[in-house]
């Protein structure tokens, strides 16, 4: 995989990425409201796009253990650290959207 197919796979995820981590921003936004199944609507969007992020990141770490050769991109660097903190941040409005449900009894 050369350099520019790496930046691309980069860009691939941090698209995603992003798409996922503004689903869950509004998820929460909809439950501050007492909006619970739009809530739960946005939280499986941003689900559908977090595995399309992993079958990017699947792809490379497929080439990368059949010893393919991958050119070092800060583009698939960042891609990684949106990913990573997108999944933190889906883990906290899972809670934090539970928690306004709770308030809302």
């Amino acid at each position: 995989m050369n350099r520019e197919e790496m930046t691309m796979l980069g860009f691939e995820i941090v698209a995603f990425a992003g798409d996922a981590r503004s689903k869950l921003l509004e998820a929460l936004n909809k439950a501050e409201n007492g909006e619970f199944d739009e809530a739960e609507a946005l939280i499986e969007a941003a689900n559908a796009c977090i595995v399309e992020a992993h079958h990017a990141q699947t792809s490379l770490l497929q080439k990368e253990a059949a010893g393919e050769d991958l050119a070092f991109s800060v583009t698939l660097m960042h891609g990684q650290d949106h990913l990573m903190t997108t999944l933190l941040l889906k883990d906290m409005m899972s809670h934090m959207i539970e928690l306004y449900k709770r308030g809302d009894k």
